[in-house]
């Protein structure tokens, strides 16, 4: 990272995290953006859903930078009044991701995407869904707000599939790389592919029935003895180990 970037960065962040009402990415998150961002020189096309002190950045880190947004609590205006908002290389279009990303034509590949929009399920994945097929081999996926659980469940499954590696997690940022894996195809299944999956696909019998664990009837009663805040606190991929058990 030049000084001149780490400086920016350091402008940005001054703005304070109460910037615009919505809420703001903290300085490890925009430092690790940059980081990871300038590493792979400047970016010819670049993405976000929300806006906000990331969006000062990646004016800068690339040349054609597309932001899908409503204006909450101005994290639009505050964006687009900025004079560390480099001109001339940010488009923003406004209105719920819901409408805007069905209606985009995706005519260009992109390096890396944000996705930090709505939170509410099915809606990161919505955004998910339109992004994933038109990011570079080598380009990035950030997802912010890991810590919540739509957002964390999306993050276990990214982070279990072939078309992904975990690069870093950063407070509550994650940073994955696109593989040279074959991109899953938009408009069929083959879910049994998946990472995430594969160990639910691998326990069933070729008729499809699930194979019986001869620990499956104790862990199904422990299971049940358990109180459900408890099980909210096991990681997920205990859970699918025991899971393939029952």
């Amino acid at each position: 990272m030049t000084p001149q970037l780490l400086e920016l960065v350091n402008q940005i962040n001054a703005l304070g995290n109460d910037w615009h009402g919505a809420g703001s990415v903290n300085r490890q998150v925009l430092l690790a953006i940059a980081r990871h961002c300038s590493a792979m020189g400047e970016l010819r096309h670049t993405a976000e859903t929300g806006a906000g002190r990331s969006t000062l950045l990646f004016s800068h880190l690339s040349r054609d930078h597309v932001v899908f947004a409503v204006d909450a609590r101005g994290s639009l205006a505050k964006p687009r009044e900025s004079p560390l908002l480099k001109p001339g290389r940010v488009t923003f279009i406004e209105g719920p991701t819901q409408k805007t990303l069905p209606a985009y034509p995706f005519d260009r590949a992109f390096q890396a995407v944000l996705i930090d929009g709505p939170h509410a399920y099915p809606f990161p994945d919505i955004e998910y869904f339109h992004f994933y097929p038109h990011l570079d081999p080598g380009g990035l996926l950030i997802l912010d707000d890991t810590q919540i659980p739509t957002i964390g469940r999306m993050f276990e499954i990214l982070k279990a599939d072939a078309m992904y590696e975990l690069i870093e997690v950063v407070h509550t940022t994650a940073f994955l790389r696109r593989t040279g894996a074959p991109t899953h195809n938009p408009y069929g299944d083959e879910w049994h592919r998946q990472g995430y999956n594969r160990p639910y696909y691998e326990s069933l019998r070729a008729d499809g029935s699930p194979i019986e664990s001869r620990f499956g009837p104790l862990l199904r009663r422990l299971s049940g003895a358990v109180p459900p805040a408890f099980k909210e606190r096991v990681p997920e991929f205990v859970k699918r180990k025991l899971w393939r058990r029952m």
